[in-house]
């Protein structure tokens, strides 16, 4: 009899341990890892709304900052312009100074737009220092074109609206607009022509526009039979009467060279720098007239064929 009574109370005990376990397990399971992933889950989701309208906000922020800033920009460029030519400043100058302020401005709104969007300010100064030394070893040639048009327009070798000759590569034309590393020509066959800042201001090259004169010169072949004295005649004759030659400038026709088939008769005179191209084309028409009107000949290539039967 003792000894059953002894095994219900250790059952009964039994029980209890049990129990207890149980309970302990169910509440080890409350805290697992994945009722904490599914209570993060509906923090997130609970919180998704205002989150996405806080972003909502910010963007439409953004843009209108981003707005506004160009209009900004613009406003600013406008009154820069307006302040730079009033104090007759060149034109290359105003043009370099709104292309550099333009995209200084530019940058300074993005970044604020940036911040706006919650982006960290000491982060994007860092991470813009870093790709700034890395962006200037890559683009030390474009560098160099931004220090060159630096020294154009500090040292003023020609200015916008100047008839320019670069020995380079031989491109010239009238200077239309210099901007942050390049410059524009204008060529006579409306042809537009980008140069490197850095080329032109390291490079010789001819401003056709710094004096008032420009050297006119001409060359036509007469034949070896044709009369050398009366060809001189002529030809200063026509130059002393076309009234874009400059007579108070030294006019003079020599014999430039025996040539193979003909003699150089060379000659020069001095026409105002804006009328050149036009002189030049009404001078040599004229000179073609007057020698055939003299009985001048001018000798063309020939070819003779002989047939040996």
């Amino acid at each position: 009899m003792l000894l059953s009574g002894q095994i219900e109370v250790d059952t009964e005990k039994l029980k209890d341990v049990t129990e207890q376990m149980t309970e302990t397990v169910k509440e080890a399971a409350k805290d697992a890892v994945p009722d904490e992933r599914v209570s993060v889950l509906k923090s997130f989701f609970k919180d998704l709304p205002e989150k996405a309208l806080s972003l909502g906000i910010r963007i439409v922020l953004a843009l209108a900052i981003f707005i506004v800033g160009r209009w900004i920009i613009k406003l600013i460029r406008g009154i820069l312009k307006r302040s730079l030519r009033r104090a007759r400043a060149d034109e290359g100058v105003v043009q370099f100074v709104d292309s550099f302020l333009n995209a200084l401005l530019t940058i300074l709104f993005v970044f604020m737009i940036a911040i706006n969007l919650g982006f960290d300010a000491a982060g994007m100064i860092a991470v813009l220092g870093s790709a700034g030394v890395a962006v200037s070893l890559a683009v030390q040639g474009t560098l160099s074109n931004f220090a060159g048009g630096v020294l154009i327009l500090l040292l003023k070798p020609f200015k916008v609206g100047d008839y320019i000759k670069e020995d380079s590569h031989g491109n010239e034309g009238i200077v239309k607009e210099i901007n942050f590393f390049y410059t524009k020509l204008l060529t006579l066959d409306k042809h537009v022509v980008v140069l490197p800042n850095g080329s032109l201001a390291n490079t010789s090259l001819v401003n056709y526009t710094t004096t008032p004169l420009r050297r006119l010169d001409l060359s036509v072949g007469i034949s070896y039979s044709a009369d050398i004295k009366k060809a001189k005649k002529v030809a200063e004759k026509v130059l002393y009467e076309e009234p874009l030659v400059v007579i108070d400038e030294p006019v003079w026709t020599y014999v430039g060279a025996l040539e193979n088939s003909s003699v150089k008769l060379s000659m020069y005179c001095f026409v105002r720098s804006e009328d050149y191209f036009t002189a030049r084309g009404i001078l040599m028409e004229k000179l073609k007239l007057a020698f055939d009107r003299n009985g001048i000949e001018i000798p063309f290539n020939q070819l003779d064929v002989h047939i040996d039967r």
